[in-house]
């Protein structure tokens, strides 16, 4: 708290007295306290910041001496420079064979009248099918371990899901691979990995692209 002290008082010549002299000197320490009664709130009370991860699936090495199997709902998507997605679906053909033509890549960007459409339309009965079990589970038709098991086997239905394939070049940027995940996730898909780019694929990317 504050003190005055006071000083002077004594008698100058003439028998006339001296005005007193007054000094004011403030004691910090309660301010000090109140200062650190502040921090230690705020820190008993904020959340620090945890690392965010994402989960990401790889495939594992194939084994040469395992038969080929013939990708039938598979869509791979190639990502390149300059923000730019190809794609193709099914399985990869670098030359017309008995079992159909010579692969051809199409394009995609990452705006919502081109990747998020073609997503949508290519999972809508992933979307429709998980609705209904959303309906159940509001009305309490269905519990909810039992409703994560039905939508865990529609994600992954071997006949109707798609497997989707995630390859880039070395032009290709890190959030272009997180973005196209994150659309991925969007639309339910659950079945998606990330793997090497074959040099024909390359191939096509460069003829496309000029590069």
């Amino acid at each position: 708290m504050s003190e005055i002290a006071e000083g002077g008082g004594d008698h100058g010549k003439g028998g006339k007295k001296r005005a007193k002299k007054q000094s004011t000197r403030i004691d910090m320490t309660p301010m000090v306290d109140l200062a650190f009664l502040l921090l230690t709130f705020f820190v008993l009370t904020s959340t620090f910041s945890k690392p965010k991860s994402m989960e990401l699936t790889f495939p594992a090495p194939p084994n040469p001496n395992d038969p080929k199997v013939e990708v039938k709902n598979g869509i791979t998507f190639l990502l390149t420079k300059d923000d730019k997605i190809f794609y193709y679906e099914k399985e990869f053909r670098a030359v017309a064979d008995a079992k159909g033509p010579a692969t051809e890549i199409k394009e995609l960007n990452f705006s919502q009248e081109s990747l998020h459409k073609f997503m949508l339309d290519k999972n809508k009965w992933i979307q429709e099918e998980i609705k209904k079990l959303d309906d159940k589970l509001k009305a309490k038709q269905m519990a909810d371990t039992t409703y994560k098991r039905l939508v865990k086997t529609i994600k992954v239905d071997k006949d109707r899901a798609f497997t989707y394939l995630i390859k880039t070049d070395d032009k290709a940027t890190y959030k272009n691979v997180i973005d196209l995940i994150d659309e991925l996730n969007i639309n339910l898909v659950g079945k998606y990995v990330i793997t090497d780019i074959m040099k024909s694929e390359l191939d096509l990317v460069n003829t496309k692209t000029g590069g």
